[in-house]
């Protein structure tokens, strides 16, 4: 697929370390509720934001290119996972930074998003069922918006 449409509204990834990173460490019911969120179900998504857990809610919204979103995670201690949803599009500096970081996790999602298929079997392999179902959920995700960005007759609506 053609990426001559695809949004590029990426944070500077050197900025990104002067705020505190905090951690993140979830139970695997909350990384599935995470992909039913990201998938569209309003249900999960409300739930999360109800439960504490705002910074999955940000990154959801950053998945769906709200700059917003973006800026939260940036100024909330979750530089990580901007780096994550910038990996998932192409971000060659987001990757690095995952990588340099040791967010090995991260690192292959954001690369199993844009297609790398040993990314992919690495997820597969080092990872719970969980994060392979977030995996595909992000990508599922990013297609659409994708496909969106390069039809004619939907072009720059953002799902």
């Amino acid at each position: 697929m053609f990426n001559f449409f695809k949004k590029k509204r990426q944070h500077n990834i050197n900025n990104l370390v002067k705020h505190s990173v905090k951690p993140i460490n979830y139970d695997g019911k909350i990384i599935i509720a995470w992909s039913k969120a990201i998938e569209g179900n309003d249900k999960f998504l409300f739930w999360l934001k109800d439960n504490g857990y705002p910074e999955l809610v940000m990154t959801t919204y950053a998945i769906y290119l709200k700059d917003e979103a973006r800026e939260w995670l940036e100024k909330n201690g979750y530089p990580h996972l901007l780096a994550m949803v910038n990996a998932a599009e192409g971000n060659e500096s987001a990757q690095k930074w995952l990588k340099t970081h040791r967010y090995d996790i991260l690192y292959h999602i954001g690369l199993s998003v844009e297609d790398n298929k040993e990314s992919l079997l690495w997820i597969r392999k080092n990872t719970p069922v969980d994060i392979f179902m977030l995996t595909k959920s992000i990508k599922k995700v990013k297609d659409k918006i994708e496909e969106n960005h390069n039809d004619i007759h939907t072009f720059g609506r953002d799902l």
